[in-house]
């Protein structure tokens, strides 16, 4: 994006440009708002945007991407529109005094939709963040990530947790983020030169808002409550198999999550080890529970997960919210190339991200 291309949208230069980039979760799905641990990788890809402050309190916005531009006025819905996350976004920061009026805001992104890879938080922390800038707002990155939080929740409507807004409001590539979702403490972990982690899309779009997301997020609420609303991610395992009268989705609920959790944790002390094949083994077993216990994989992708493993991976698993979207892999570095050729010729529909 150059001020000159914003100009001709807007009429004026930017006061305030942000990158944020994507993010793949290595391994701990859906356990961010079921009080566990993840460990999260930002991506070289990712969102750009500029903002100037307007007169008004009207928010246009313009994505390079769909060459549209949009107006979104204060109270209104979500529309459904790609242009909804970026609007909640100057809409909330309207209420918290980070715009004091309206704002000309240019997106542009290399990341894909519908990938799993957080598309949608790196726009609302990007938004968030250079309205601080214009702002000159004292409010830290873990608080830009809880209003990104707060946007996807409250008016997108997708009962998220705070995986995602941390990631990329923090983290940097080739790092890994060792998040503990219930205190928010972090360490950044460099990821050894051996491995490539790399994200490949299964070929099946995928839609956090909708539904299936939220019904898994209501059945984890209602396996809280069956364990006496003790965070899943801290249950023993020992605990949810002898509880006699909890609805079996329950249980299987809580079993992801407390077995994932513990996988994140194994896998954080194997990545600082640099055991790759040891955190090899516990990403492929996380995907085993995503489809077993959690029932948010595909077939299609089952067998992209089982042949991306099979040619030589140390392990993979299905990432994001799940229902489609992508996979992330840990391979080698010196066999990425060969490995992609044959990976890809197996699975015509897939492709590779980054």
């Amino acid at each position: 994006m150059t001020g000159a291309a914003f100009a001709r949208i807007f009429g004026c230069r930017p006061q305030a440009t942000e990158a944020v980039p994507g993010r793949v979760n290595l391994i701990g799905s859906h356990t961010d708002y079921n009080g566990g641990m993840v460990l999260p990788v930002a991506l070289p890809l990712g969102v750009h945007v500029a903002m100037a402050p307007r007169e008004g309190s009207a928010i246009r916005i313009h994505s390079a991407r769909f060459g549209e531009t949009v107006t979104y006025r204060p109270g209104e819905s979500p529309r459904g529109h790609w242009a909804d996350y970026a609007a909640g976004a100057a809409l909330l920061a309207q209420t918290h005094g980070l715009l004091a009026g309206g704002a000309d805001l240019w997106i542009e992104s290399t990341l894909p939709v519908g990938a799993g890879i957080s598309s949608s938080a790196a726009v609302i922390v990007g938004v968030l963040k250079a309205a601080r800038q214009i702002r000159g707002a004292d409010l830290s990155d873990t608080e830009i990530a809880g209003l990104a939080r707060q946007v996807e929740n409250d008016y997108i409507g997708v009962p998220c947790g705070i995986m995602d807004q941390m990631a990329v409001a923090i983290g940097s590539v080739d790092r890994a983020m060792a998040l503990d979702t219930e205190t928010l403490e972090f360490d950044l972990i460099d990821l050894p030169a051996a491995l490539r982690v790399c994200v490949i899309h299964s070929g099946i779009d995928r839609a956090l808002a909708d539904g299936r997301y939220k019904l898994r997020a209501i059945e984890c609420a209602q396996a809280r409550r069956a364990f006496a609303d003790r965070p899943l991610c801290r249950l023993r395992r020992t605990d949810i198999e002898a509880a006699g009268d909890v609805a079996e989705i329950s249980r299987r609920r809580a079993r992801h999550c407390s077995t994932e959790h513990q996988r994140v944790v194994a896998a954080i002390g194997a990545l600082k080890s640099g055991d790759l094949q040891d955190l090899g083994r516990l990403i492929t077993a996380s995907h085993a529970s995503l489809r077993d216990d959690f029932d948010i994989s595909l077939p299609p992708i089952d067998r992209l997960v089982a042949d991306a493993v099979r040619l030589g991976a140390f392990g993979a698993r299905l990432t994001g919210g799940g229902f489609g979207g992508c996979v992330v892999v840990c391979i080698a570095r010196d066999l990425f190339e060969s490995w992609l050729t044959r990976l890809l010729a197996a699975h015509p529909a897939a492709r590779l991200i980054c």
